[in-house]
């Protein structure tokens, strides 16, 4: 099943959920909140070989535009 991310409208909160493809656009609740309006954003990824990017941006781990963030450790 694959993961995608959502964004909740009301608290902005952003959060990832293992769904099946048929229920990807479906409503779902907020972890953060408990709101169910949410909606399903873009996902980006970041992906290297031998020390070189093979696909997405340059620098960073897609969760930070600068890559400097906690979640990537950089």
């Amino acid at each position: 099943m694959p993961v995608y991310e959502y964004v909740c409208l009301d608290c902005k909160t952003r959060f990832d959920a293992l769904r099946s493809m048929a229920q990807a656009d479906a409503p779902i609740t907020c972890e953060t909140c408990g709101g169910d309006h949410s909606a399903r954003t873009l996902s980006v990824f970041f992906a290297t070989s031998a020390g070189r990017t093979v696909a997405g941006a340059s620098t960073g781990c897609g969760h930070c535009a600068g890559g400097h963030c906690a979640s990537c450790a950089n």
